[in-house]
Order: C-alpha cells, then sequence, then structure tokens
C-alpha cells in the first residue's frame, strides 16, 4: 500500500488543485481530506469551526485520516493533518509526503479570507505563528520537500513528477 503521493503544507499551498493534476498525471484516484471532512459532517470547515473549535476539528481531521481508502491515490490534506501523529503514521506507510513550500508571504498573497476559510488554529493565531509552527512539522514529516516560490501549478508538476518516480516509492 505504499504507492500514494501525500502532499502536505499551509492553507494556499495548492494542495488541492496541483492535487487534481497530479492524479490525473499519475493515473491515481484523488481525495482531499478537507471535503471528506466536510462530506462527513455536512457542513463546511468554518461551520465546524464556529459551532465547536480547532481542536473538534483537528479531532475530525484525525478520524478521517485513520478511516478513509487511501491506497494508491493522491491524497491532498488539511495544513492541519500534520498535528496528528497517528494520521501522519498511516499516511507516511500510504507512500511519499510532499511537502509544498510557499514563503509566508505568498501565502499571505493568496490567502484573502483568513478568518473565514476553515483553518484550524488557536482563535487569537496571526498567521504568520501558524506558519511558524506548521513549517517545522511538514519539514519534518517530508520525504520530499517542493519549494513552491515563482513555481506555476503546471511547473510544479513538471517538477514533480519526475522526483517522485526517484523517491522510492
Amino acid at each position: 500500500m505504499n504507492n500514494s503521493i501525500v502532499l502536505i503544507g499551509m492553507p494556499g499551498a495548492g494542495k488541492s488543485t496541483l492535487g487534481v493534476l497530479l492524479a490525473k498525471e499519475l493515473g491515481l484516484d484523488f481525495i482531499d481530506t478537507d471535503v471528506a471532512i466536510q462530506v462527513r459532517e455536512g457542513k463546511s470547515l468554518q461551520q465546524i469551526l464556529d459551532e465547536k473549535d480547532h481542536l473538534h476539528l483537528r479531532e475530525v481531521e484525525e478520524s478521517v485520516l485513520l478511516e478513509a481508502d487511501i491506497a494508491n491515490k493522491v491524497i491532498a490534506t488539511g495544513g492541519s493533518a500534520v498535528y496528528s501523529k497517528p494520521g501522519m503514521t498511516r499516511l507516511k506507510a500510504a507512500g511519499s509526503l510532499v511537502y509544498l513550500d510557499v514563503p509566508l508571504r505568498e501565502l499571505e498573497k493568496r490567502i484573502h479570507n483568513y478568518h473565514t476559510r476553515g483553518i484550524a488554529k488557536h482563535p487569537e493565531q496571526s498567521f504568520e505563528a501558524l506558519y511558524d509552527e506548521r513549517t517545522t512539522l511538514y519539514e519534518g514529516y517530508a520525504d520530499i520537500t517542493v519549494d513552491c516560490a515563482d513555481q506555476s501549478i503546471q511547473q510544479l508538476l513538471r517538477t514533480l513528477v519526475p522526483r517522485l518516480g526517484q523517491s522510492g516509492s
């Protein structure tokens, strides 16, 4: 079961967009764990946060990571997936973890709905603090890190596909 590709990174890094294209390129199925959470709960990520809190959203995310069929797929994870050790252990066993490393300033340009996007964070936490906290986790789990600065999605795809073949997955 170790031929899946798991995309990790901050909200706005392009995991979902790149994931769909990567799945098409490689002939694999695609799963977006944020969408799986929303389907399971019947609510948007922001509604879950509004009704409960960020820790509840992370619990739901962990259960999706542990229960989803992740074999032979490209998986776009939510930005907070890295807070779940059991979830990340399962994802790592399924295949290669690819960290889409986007500079903070670029992410700030991409994300205009920080407070309504459904980001699993402490209510008072700034985007920069969240970025700093998560970057260490992403780097620690990654099998492959892709520098996404100044690259289009098509350029990322051309950069990543050959590297996946060499990663031993």
